[in-house]
């Protein structure tokens, strides 16, 4: 399918492998010029070549730290303040117990996986306005539907940038602008081995044997891969995606039985 999108120019944060790579070449892919985001430059630059090399589009890599000021004022600059595609995404907090947390865990969370995309929002989304035309994938979590308990810092976090684009997405829909959150389930990244590992040395059985266990609890019996992921990231990019605004779009293979 022509996604209809050759030429656009799109960001993508935490581009460097995992989910944010497996958006950023889809996107690729369909021809979408790139500005990639991650904080570690070696990886980041040899994602930059890998995706120029695999499909000729342009890729400039910015080594920066997306949740601060100074890292999205260096990601801004390299765009020279405007973007056609904009995908959010960042590292989710740590897991932990309820008790655990501190006021500047919250913070630090809210930061990272709610305010940075608010601000990236507010920074290149009016330009999209102008010009009548503009995407916008917020990488969120499946917990945003069905919370996880060790996972509070990102259930709170990640929810409020849900209310955001309830009423943000329909507010800019009229200009064009399409705004959606998509909700990953357990995919094969740096996420899902440390989650497996934590499990694994909590209970005392290999890592092997915890995704062995987490993946019977998903009706497909795999973890998704950052492929399955950003080919529904692209779509959602894509010219056909127009009438799909503010919504909470699922990939966990099943695992959440949700009838709504």
């Amino acid at each position: 399918m022509d996604l209809g999108i050759k030429g656009k120019r799109a960001l993508v944060c935490a581009a460097s492998k995992g989910l944010g790579r497996g958006c950023a070449e889809a996107l690729a892919e369909a021809g979408v010029d790139l500005v990639i985001n991650a904080r570690g430059a070696e990886a980041l630059n040899k994602t930059a070549e890998e995706i120029v090399a695999k499909y000729g589009v342009n890729v400039t890599p910015v080594a920066a730290d997306i949740t601060t000021d100074a890292g999205r004022d260096a990601v801004l600059k390299a765009l020279g303040g405007q973007a056609d595609i904009l995908v959010n995404n960042a590292g989710g907090p740590p897991p932990g117990k309820w008790t655990d947390w501190s006021r500047d865990d919250f913070i630090k969370a809210i930061d990272a996986n709610m305010l940075t995309a608010v601000a990236l929002m507010q920074a290149l989304v009016p330009g999209m306005m102008e010009r009548g035309w503009g995407r916008v994938v917020n990488i969120t979590s499946q917990s945003v539907r069905t919370p996880i308990a060790i996972l509070g810092l990102s259930n709170t976090a990640r929810a409020g940038l849900t209310g955001f684009v309830a009423g943000m997405s329909r507010q800019v829909a009229p200009n064009g602008v399409i705004v959606n959150n998509l909700l990953p389930g357990i995919h094969a990244t740096d996420r899902a081995e440390s989650l497996d590992s934590g499990v694994a040395k909590a209970e005392g059985i290999s890592i092997e044997d915890a995704r062995k266990r987490r993946e019977q609890t998903i009706p497909t019996h795999s973890y998704g891969t950052a492929e399955d992921f950003g080919a529904t990231c692209a779509f959602l990019c894509s010219q056909h995606a127009r009438f799909i605004v503010g919504q909470n779009i699922l990939l966990d293979g099943g695992a959440s039985n949700i009838s709504m």
